[in-house]
Order: structure tokens, then C-alpha cells, then sequence
């Protein structure tokens, strides 16, 4: 049997998993879920909920497309370190990880009820897993995989590789666009895997869906 932890290598290619199904096994595991046909959809929910409070942004392509950031800044303070200098990266970071509200996606979830995330620093992971009022996990449906362990398989060959490439790092995996090498290259993004087994106790957690391809 596979290591689920390790998750790199050769895989069968996952059937499609049952949406439906994963719905009622997030909310098993004590995630809120709401589900939305268009990314417009979930965008308008989240600007209407999210209202006049601080919000904190982990790095996601998904609510990049959705212009959120730009969306809630009009009525909330936003800090949103992907959109700073770098010379107040670290600095910004810390600000967001100490809002009411912090925005981020996860790489992979899976049917069973669990989400999955890498991370190169550590700082989205950090983000997403205390010192918050509540954490909206912003996710396409096309992410969810069968099982947990082809959830991580996703995210080390699937996810992994492609934002390798969107930050021009110079791993395996980005240079050929294939699938995880478990390198060990100064460029390494799978250096933190968290997986969320269930909501966690001092915060609430809820889950967006949207059945749009969306991010990595």
C-alpha cells in the first residue's frame, strides 16, 4: 500500500468522485459547506457575508480569478500579501494570519471528508489552521479526488507542479510539467502537507464549492 503522507510516484488515474458524497462527509467531520454552480455565484455569497471586518488572504489562484480581495477591500480591511512589495512580504503575512477572517484554497480534498494543502514557507498552512474567527476554504469541485490518498497524490503531482511553474522555480517537476521527483532542490514548494481531518475546535471552518475548474 501507498504511503498517504509520501504521495508522490505513479497512480492510476482517479475516477470521479461523488460530490454529493463528499458534501455529507465534509459535513461528518464538522465543516459548514456551501455550494455554488458559477465562481460569479460564490463571490457575491462570500462580498455579502464577509462585511465590514478584517480579512486575512493565503495565496490562491482560485480567489485571484475571483477578484476577492478587490471585491471585499471596498467594505472590510483587507491585507492580502500577494499583492504587497516583497519587502513587506513577512511583514504582511504576519498581519493577515491576526484578522477575523482569513481566505485561502486548498490543493486537493477528498470524498472522505478531508482537505489537503502544500506549502513552501508554511505561512497559507499557518494561516488556515488557528487564531482566526472563521476560515472559508474557497475550492472547485474538480479537486475533490476519491479518496484521501489520491487527494495527495493530487497535490504533489498535480498542484505542486503547476504552481512550481507559475512561480518560475527551476524544480523537476515545473521544468518538465509532469509529476512530483520528491527533489531536493533550493526551489522545493512540498515542503509543509497539512490535511484537515475535521473542523477544529476555537474556530469555525466552512467550505465553498464551486463547479468551475478553478486554480491548481
Amino acid at each position: 500500500m501507498r504511503n498517504v503522507i509520501t504521495g508522490f510516484g505513479e497512480m492510476d488515474t482517479p475516477g470521479a468522485a461523488d460530490i454529493e458524497a463528499a458534501i455529507r462527509n465534509f459535513e461528518s467531520n464538522r465543516f459548514a459547506v456551501t455550494h455554488f454552480t458559477s465562481k460569479e455565484e460564490a463571490a457575491d455569497y462570500l462580498d455579502r457575508v464577509i462585511d465590514g471586518t478584517t480579512v486575512g488572504f493565503g495565496d490562491s489562484v482560485t480567489l485571484m480569478t475571483m477578484k476577492m480581495a478587490e471585491r471585499l477591500s471596498k467594505h472590510n480591511y483587507v491585507v492580502d500579501p500577494n499583492t504587497c512589495p516583497k519587502r513587506i512580504f513577512y511583514h504582511a503575512v504576519k498581519i493577515a494570519m491576526d484578522t477575523e477572517i482569513f481566505l485561502t484554497s486548498v490543493n486537493a480534498a477528498a470524498e472522505t471528508g478531508e482537505l489537503v494543502n502544500i506549502d513552501s514557507s508554511g505561512n497559507r498552512v499557518a494561516g488556515s489552521l488557528f487564531g482566526h474567527r472563521k476560515v472559508y476554504y474557497v475550492l472547485s469541485t474538480n479537486k475533490i479526488m476519491p479518496t484521501l490518498e489520491q487527494a495527495v497524490w493530487r497535490v504533489r503531482n498535480v498542484a505542486a507542479p503547476m504552481n512550481a511553474k507559475r512561480f518560475g522555480f527551476k524544480t523537476p517537476c515545473a521544468l518538465k510539467g509532469d509529476r512530483c521527483y520528491n527533489c531536493k532542490s533550493p526551489d522545493r514548494i512540498c515542503n509543509k502537507l497539512v490535511i484537515y481531518m475535521k473542523q477544529g475546535k476555537l474556530m469555525e471552518e466552512e467550505i465553498v464549492l464551486i463547479d468551475e475548474p478553478l486554480g491548481f
